[in-house]
């Protein structure tokens, strides 16, 4: 399978801290890793929202942060930079709102390379057989739900997530407002 080009362990053309951080594309392997990694990235955030926030008391809230990370990481996987931009944004307003932490920033981070590789991911133009973007494998049950679930979700709930988190911006920055006008803690950690 490696002759052919099907080998599932394609070298990365950087380390895994530097794509984690400082990412780059040199090849449609490195588009296809950092469009995995990036799902991954906002799936851990999505359940490390719905955990805390719903430990906070927030059940409502936690579960419609979760699905929002979760979607946006779909959208990442897929390369949407519109699906980078918004889960970043949120993200920087909870750090602002709550403000920030150790592990607040680092997720900031994290997210804002998420967003810089789907940007130049969602541009990559393969104009060569190695430039190529390699197939994605269902062979265990972390492919099938890091690569082929999101090929077959975003196409039909890509519209929907526009008008969801467009609302959850809107339902944020309103909570931003009454805490300004009211005080108290923020809506969500």
């Amino acid at each position: 399978m490696q002759s052919l080009g099907l080998s599932d362990s394609t070298p990365r053309s950087e380390s895994r801290l530097k794509s984690l951080f400082w990412p780059s594309i040199e090849s449609g392997a490195d588009v296809e890793y950092l469009g995995s990694q990036g799902y991954w990235v906002c799936t851990i955030v999505a359940v490390l929202t719905l955990v805390m926030s719903a430990a906070m008391g927030q059940v409502v809230m936690a579960i419609l942060l979760a699905l929002f990370f979760y979607l946006g990481g779909v959208g990442v996987r897929e390369r949407s930079p519109y699906a980078a931009t918004v889960v970043f944004v949120l993200y920087a307003l909870n750090v602002v709102a709550a403000g920030p932490g150790v592990v607040n920033i680092l997720i900031l981070a994290l997210l804002l390379s998420n967003l810089r590789a789907t940007w130049i991911a969602a541009r990559w133009k393969p104009e060569s057989e190695e430039a190529a973007l390699p197939p994605r494998f269902d062979v265990t049950f972390g492919d099938k739900f890091a690569g082929i679930f999101p090929r077959w979700l975003w196409p039909k709930i890509r519209v929907l997530y526009y008008v969801f988190s467009a609302a959850m911006l809107v339902l944020i920055m309103a909570g931003f407002v009454y805490l300004k006008t009211h005080g108290g803690k923020p809506l969500y950690r």
